[in-house]
């Protein structure tokens, strides 16, 4: 009877929190997060991988591709995002595949490029016919 009927006490409701690295950052102020856990079958008793993306808010855009971060379960925010960053564990290497980068600049780039390294293979297989 020490509380009065106006101040209702909330219990301490604690999230789930996970950690995972970040695969994806081009959406505004939302990163993609791959969690990776282990299981066991629960017939074979064999230990196997299992992959989940979860779409986590990121208010200040910080994240970059490859970062390990630790998000928070939370209210719905969208249609997809349910989880929020909390940090950045550690930062990734930054490095971006050449490949993302030439698509980004100019998607003809990449088509060229393949057709030019298929023609390279055809270039060398007559070469070594002509010799045989």
């Amino acid at each position: 009877m020490t509380q009065q009927a106006g101040q209702a006490v909330k219990p301490q409701v604690r999230h789930q929190q996970k950690e995972g690295v970040v695969i994806s950052n081009k959406m505004n102020k939302t990163i993609v997060v791959a969690v990776v856990s282990l299981k066991r079958h629960r017939i074979y008793k064999r230990t196997y991988k299992q992959t989940k993306h979860f779409y986590a808010h990121d208010e200040k855009n910080a994240c970059q591709i490859g970062d390990m971060v630790r998000i928070e379960e939370t209210r719905p925010l969208s249609k997809l995002k349910r989880w929020r960053l909390i940090e950045i564990v550690k930062r990734g290497s930054g490095v971006v595949p050449v490949a993302e980068l030439l698509a980004d600049v100019d998607p003809d780039l990449t088509s060229a490029a393949a057709e030019s390294d298929e023609d390279a293979g055809n270039v060398g297989d007559t070469a070594d016919e002509e010799e045989a």
